[in-house]
């Protein structure tokens, strides 16, 4: 007997509809356990976690106030390397090295202070992890604006040891563009 094979075709909207509801019940299953495991992450930090995500937040809480940076947590023989294909991607030895090679000629390229604004921050044993926007006016009136994630590597309180991402076009863009004041 021959096998015939007869075949249903949905209606275009029908299947776009089961497409979206797939992918809408698929969002808020996500959702869900994304917040889930935030609060039992939240719930689970160890006292050490604790006190290093504090330490970190506070400080850029005191550079969003214009009060003191993150770079106040800075051991002097701290290890700071900028990743990717910035011109200013490298590893900086020590806190003055990378405060007199590339915090202080960025604010000197300044008009208005860069702010952050943290979108959320992890702590992971030692390690505290920003993820963060920044936004400033340059000295040519131009807007800088950029997206950082910060790994930070904490003993007693202080970084020792930093790898920072950022968007290394715009942050070209901006070093090349700007001349940083006397």
């Amino acid at each position: 007997m021959p096998y015939t094979a007869t075949a249903t075709f949905c209606r275009p909207q029908s299947l776009s509809r089961r497409i979206f509801n797939a992918i809408l019940g698929i969002a808020a299953t996500i959702l869900a356990l994304g917040g889930l495991e935030a609060r039992a992450a939240a719930q689970s930090l160890t006292e050490t976690e604790r006190r290093n995500k504090a330490a970190v937040e506070a400080g850029f809480g005191a550079w969003a106030a214009g009060t003191g940076s993150p770079y106040d947590l800075l051991a002097d023989d701290a290890r700071w390397t900028i990743e990717g294909y910035s011109l200013a991607s490298k590893t900086y030895p020590s806190r003055e090295a990378f405060l007199r090679e590339v915090i202080r000629p960025f604010n000197a390229r300044m008009k208005a202070p860069l702010k952050p604004t943290i979108r959320n921050v992890y702590a992971d044993g030692d390690t505290v992890i920003v993820f963060f926007d920044a936004r400033g006016i340059a000295r040519d009136g131009e807007p800088y604006a950029n997206t950082y994630a910060w790994f930070l590597d904490m003993r007693d309180g202080r970084i020792v040891r930093a790898s920072a991402l950022f968007d290394s076009v715009v942050f070209n863009a901006f070093w090349t563009r700007v001349t940083p004041a006397d």
